[in-house]
């Protein structure tokens, strides 16, 4: 592996549509879909993510008639390393300060999961961003530490690298068993890239994993950070989720009560790739709203009643 990468890239991985220089001049990787005059909404990937993951969703919006962005975070996908090795919050909110920059300084909605919710929540509650809406995907400032641990044990294993890619498809398979398993191995390329030691290691930075996390600094941050909330605010929940309990999404509710927040069934963390169906259905629903295509945006925040999706409204049938 170089310093700046985690090897080559597979075959068949998509290039970036566009880049952007983010930070510090950290080059940023991203791709767009929909109508460039629609209202912007910029995706946010979780930690271990990359772009793709909103794949499906930037789709669903472009065709609604909104001009939809995700990037990949530095040291991640087809983004630059950091050559500092930082990746704290910090940075990450600097980065999607950049991106909005380069995009014109449009006011956008922001969707962010996980990690990507946490910049969200930061960029809009400290000022950074004079967001339209926001959309948080699985992710409030009280979270579960075993969900934590539970990603934090996916992304540290096999630091040596895979053999295969049948043994990474098995890595992910433990982690999200609620999936179906693919018929092909195809779509991993996107996940890993093949190193000059002829293995297979993950996307992102190995030092993105190795970062000091502080729960409870984080906790008071994100909490500050509701509190502030006036914009209209979409909570969006994975009914399996072992990171954002119902608990923990109950409280988000009772510090930002103008919120609204759907719970998706039989969708877990990954709450976009297991149930894209309804969950951009949800966020078009939604968006509609309060940020419609071709009208202004809703300026003041509005109360509603929490709704839920249950297993009876939704449709049948990673990182």
């Amino acid at each position: 592996m170089s310093a700046t990468s985690a090897g080559a890239r597979l075959p068949g991985t998509p290039e970036p549509m566009h880049f952007w220089t983010g930070f510090a001049g950290l080059r940023l990787a991203g791709d767009s879909w929909g109508n460039p005059n629609g209202p912007l909404i910029l995706l946010q990937h979780g930690g271990g993510q990359t772009r793709h993951a909103w794949k499906g969703t930037g789709e669903l919006l472009g065709a609604a008639g909104y001009c939809v962005v995700a990037f990949d975070a530095r040291g991640h996908g087809d983004s630059e390393w950091a050559p500092d090795g930082v990746y704290d919050q910090d940075v990450m909110v600097q980065d999607l300060c950049c991106v909005v920059a380069a995009l014109g300084s449009r006011r956008p909605v922001l969707v962010g999961a996980s990690m990507g919710g946490g910049t969200s929540l930061v960029a809009i509650g400290e000022e950074h961003v004079d967001a339209t809406a926001l959309v948080l995907v699985d992710i409030a400032p009280h979270i579960e530490k075993a969900g934590v641990g539970n990603i934090q044990a996916f992304m540290s294993q096999k630091p040596e690298g895979f053999n295969s890619l049948e043994e990474v498809a098995e890595a992910i398979g433990k982690y999200q068993p609620q999936r179906k398993r693919p018929r092909t191995l195809d779509g991993l390329a996107k996940n890993v890239r093949l190193g000059a030691d002829g293995k297979y290691h993950w996307h992102w930075d190995p030092r993105f994993r190795t970062g000091r996390f502080d729960l409870e600094q984080r906790q008071k941050r994100l909490e500050a950070c509701a509190l502030s909330l006036s914009l209209p605010t979409l909570l969006v929940r994975g009914g399996l989720s072992d990171l954002l309990s119902e608990q923990g999404a109950q409280e988000f509710l009772k510090t930002c009560p103008h919120s609204e927040y759907v719970n998706v069934a039989n969708a877990a963390h990954m709450v976009a790739g297991d149930r894209n169906d309804v969950f951009g259905n949800a966020v078009i629903e939604f968006l509609s709203r309060v940020v419609p295509v071709g009208a202004a945006p809703v300026q003041e925040s509005r109360e509603r009643h929490p709704h839920h999706l249950g297993p009876a409204a939704a449709i049948s049938d990673v990182p």
